[in-house]
């Protein structure tokens, strides 16, 4: 299996306490899965690619941009200027490198795909497993920032817990889990993967979150094994806030507060809609700008969703720039950013068919995801639903305390 700029370590991991303050010593016996077809792995970048990464960023031809417009037709010059000086100069990939490889991670094969994980188990007594799903332009490296506090609450804080084994997987497709090889790739064979993933690891009940793309994989989880997911938390749901409703579902019962909030929704989808709607139809076209250009790569990702300072909203916590560049540094390096998107072309059209699900559900509705309760409920199984003014789309980056305290109250309501 191609180890995509990694390296297989079996049976060798680091000690994260020599570069993760924040997180709980893991031992073996806390992290190795029995499974003989999982092997450990580790980021191992050679450094050619990242002198040709320095050697491209410097390279860099710049377009021209009208006077006076910010952010109205996209990424602002001087921002992306900056930021890609920072890339090439400052910005220090093998800093961040050990801090995930201080993760264990592990990659298998499952439907024919590798597919790249990490695996902690709690040292706690009667963890629960959680199953964590990003979406796009996320990775695995998003959920950084909880590992610790949910796998070892007592260590940050939360002596009363719950504490949980947490396994994170890179998408099929995405980072050190891809580039897929074949069409067909869609929400519900991830899913389906996914559970597949949970067994292999001996987990036969087990919670499951995610946001954005993972908001809608994470249900799907739920319906191909319903008798192994005790409950699904979300957030930055795909619901109500960036489709037209309009077109699926009627507004009448809703109030005029909900419509009203529909509407400004949508036009605000509008003006952002683009990325979705090229990468639903076109995705090799872009994978060649994107897999060729860094701050091309840089650009894309950045005006997707990622607020970095120019365009935040009320309560809305600004996206460090670290984080933003070690996610464009891991599609950069994994050759990834073409075969992600194609998530778009493959699902379809995931707001018309979504089935609902009965699985007990939590939302928890951060700035600028604009989650209703009127929508969400039409879909899930809710028993939870809270709105907060802190934080973003991007949650587990920019507010992960009030991520991680809304799925230790979840998880309480269900136990």
């Amino acid at each position: 299996m191609s180890t995509n700029s990694g390296q297989d370590v079996s049976g060798d991991f680091p000690n994260p306490d020599t570069s993760m303050t924040s997180g709980p010593t893991f031992s073996e016996e806390h992290v190795m899965p029995s499974d003989a077809a999982v092997t450990a792995f580790q980021i191992n970048t050679p450094k050619d690619d990242l002198d040709d990464l320095t050697a491209r960023l410097a390279a860099t031809r710049w377009p021209d941009a009208l006077p006076g417009v910010g952010w109205d037709y996209g990424v602002a010059l001087p921002v992306l200027r900056d930021l890609v000086e920072y890339w090439r100069g400052d910005y220090d990939w093998r800093a961040h490198e050990q801090r995930l490889n201080a993760l264990p991670q592990f990659i298998t094969e499952i439907d024919g795909q590798q597919l790249h994980f990490v695996h902690i188990r709690s040292a706690e007594p009667n963890a629960l497993p959680i199953l964590l799903t990003h979406g796009w332009p996320s990775t695995f490296a998003d959920f950084c920032g909880v590992v610790g506090p949910l796998t070892d609450p007592a260590g940050h804080g939360a002596s009363y817990g719950p504490a949980f084994d947490v396994v994170i997987p890179s998408l099929p497709g995405y980072a050190y889990s891809g580039p897929t090889h074949e069409p067909g790739w869609n929400v519900t064979r991830i899913a389906g993967t996914l559970a597949a993933l949970m067994r292999r690891l001996d987990y036969s009940r087990y919670l499951v979150q995610g946001g954005d793309f993972g908001s809608v994989i994470s249900p799907a989880v739920a319906r191909a094994a319903p008798d192994a997911v005790l409950g699904v938390h979300l957030n930055a749901m795909i619901n109500g806030a960036s489709v037209d409703w309009t077109r699926f579902e009627p507004l009448e019962d809703l109030s005029v507060e909900d419509i009203a909030s529909v509407e400004a929704t949508e036009a605000w989808w509008r003006q952002r809609s683009g990325y979705a709607k090229l990468q639903s139809t076109r995705p090799q076209t872009l994978a060649y700008a994107l897999n060729d250009s860094p701050a091309g790569l840089l650009a894309w990702i950045a005006d997707l969703e990622w607020a970095i300072g120019g365009d935040l909203e009320p309560g809305e916590v600004a996206v460090d720039r670290d984080e933003i560049l070690t996610v464009a540094t891991i599609y950069w390096l994994t050759h990834t950013a073409g075969s992600s998107i194609r998530l778009y072309t493959e699902h379809g059209d995931i707001y018309r068919d979504m089935a609902y699900n009965p699985t007990p559900t939590a939302v928890a509705s951060f700035p600028r995801d604009n989650t209703l309760y009127a929508l969400a409920e039409r879909h899930h199984n809710l028993i939870r639903f809270t709105r907060y003014d802190r934080g973003g789309h991007f949650a587990a980056l920019q507010a992960p305390d009030l991520l991680v305290d809304d799925i230790r109250a979840f998880t309480r309501q269900l136990t």
